[in-house]
């Protein structure tokens, strides 16, 4: 490659190809184990970054879950790291529902569309886009990086995150923060004000089995112990059940913000004028009023003729921060005694402040790119590889920083179909990025 070809490759110019690469490379996490794995990926991304001359390291956890690690030494190595973490795995998706091939990475109408655009092979892409940058020009970071590109994070993160917290430790020595998935989107108020919304809390898991024992017979016999018959009763009444709203102080900062922003006072115990007012992210911001609990799977018999004795479902509790024991009490007494929980995978709900340097870094990064830009608090409804990387004491964020257009159904393209991600707003993300990134 001649020197004059070289100095034009920006960061900006090759995020939306290495954002197709990784599309392309089918990481579909079944969450049985039965997927391709993260290994292609894992393998990928170190060239990547090798490629500059960095030493990253392949950790497989198990035959073809593989995660990728590598440390960048900043300039004052007395500082403490910055984390920045992304996972490579993406939920299944079936191409005859999707306009493009979901592993095609096509570019479209201004979009890389394909399964992992938003979740989360953009912010992986601006990633590496923007540390082999500052590699190809030379530029340190001010304190030592950490990057983490993770397996598994769609069934929970034993294979990724949970794995390397566990068994190394080590790589994130002297590390004190960290950026991740599902925060620094943009939503369009007006012309005056866009809000980016950064994720400082996330809802906790219980991923459960609920079984009923009965009595098995003949299907043409009466029985008044059907386990079908009450199982399906005790999933009926968990499906319907609204949980109490509960407002949580990070919930209440982006209600505070979100009313300065409009000149207009929300009133929290109504919220149907709220969400109305949040249009497309409303689903996202909706979840994170309640716990939940949605029933997903059912399982029971073996034979149209012959009643079971025992019948199954599945369910994906999610708790708000401060509310775990709220919440499998009032599971428990909606199900009723007959019903028996077990737990499938458990992980807590993580809060932190809206605060300090990092948090005015985001703000600065952000502003520079967009004089309309305020970043604002938000609690996500789902969970991330962060409440693992939590348990070494690192204070984590949602800042993958992307700016959308105001008709974009951005929460609908999680796991979604015809998941994209702008061109455009890739190319805003690694300028956002990497600015952010001397300032942290």
């Amino acid at each position: 490659m001649s020197v004059g070809i070289e100095r034009a490759v920006t960061a900006e110019s090759e995020v939306a190809e290495i954002c197709r690469d990784l599309i392309r490379i089918d990481t579909s996490n079944y969450g049985d184990g039965s997927g391709p794995g993260e290994r292609k990926a894992a393998e990928y991304v170190a060239e990547q970054l090798a490629e500059f001359g960095l030493e990253p390291q392949i950790f497989e956890s198990a035959k073809g879950r593989a995660s990728t690690v590598v440390r960048i030494e900043g300039e004052d190595r007395s500082r403490p790291g910055l984390l920045i973490h992304g996972h490579t795995d993406v939920v299944p998706a079936n191409a005859d529902d999707w306009t493009v091939h979901p592993f095609s990475g096509e570019i479209t109408d201004g979009c890389v569309w394909g399964r992992g655009a938003v979740d989360m092979k953009d912010m992986d892409a601006m990633t590496l886009a923007v540390v082999r940058d500052r590699l190809r020009t030379g530029r340190k970071p001010p304190r030592d990086l950490v990057l983490a590109f993770l397996a598994d994070e769609e069934a929970g993160g034993t294979y990724g995150a949970r794995f390397l917290v566990d068994r190394h430790p080590e790589l994130f020595e002297g590390v004190t923060e960290a950026i991740g998935e599902v925060g620094g989107f943009s939503f369009t108020v007006n012309d005056q004000a866009r809000l980016y919304l950064v994720e400082t809390a996330e809802k906790g898991m219980h991923w459960m089995r609920l079984t009923v024992e009965g009595r098995a017979g003949h299907g043409s016999m009466e029985n008044d112990d059907n386990a079908i018959t009450e199982l399906c009763e005790a999933v009926a009444r968990l499906g319907r059940h609204q949980f109490p709203l509960r407002i949580t102080k990070t919930v209440r900062a982006f209600l505070d913000e979100l009313s300065d922003a409009l000149g207009v006072r929300l009133d929290p115990e109504d919220m149907d004028e709220t969400l109305r007012v949040l249009g497309g992210i409303a689903k996202m911001i909706g979840t994170t009023l309640r716990n939940t609990a949605q029933p997903t799977m059912l399982g029971a018999g073996y034979k149209v003729n012959v009643i079971p004795g025992q019948a199954t479902a599945h369910v994906d509790g999610r708790f708000l921060p401060g509310y775990e024991e709220e919440f499998l009490a009032e599971l428990d007494s909606v199900l009723g005694p007959r019903v028996k929980r077990e737990s499938l995978h458990h992980d807590k709900a993580i809060e932190t402040s809206f605060d300090g340097a990092l948090v005015e870094a985001m703000q600065t990064a952000l502003r520079a790119e967009d004089p309309i830009a305020r970043a604002v608090p938000y609690c996500l409804s789902g969970g991330t590889d962060a409440k693992s990387f939590q348990d070494l004491g690192i204070r984590c964020f949602g800042f993958a920083p992307l700016q959308l257009p105001p008709d974009l159904d951005f929460a609908g393209m999680f796991h979604g179909v015809d998941e994209r991600v702008p061109v455009d707003g890739l190319k805003f993300g690694v300028r956002v990025l990497d600015r952010f990134i001397d300032l942290a």
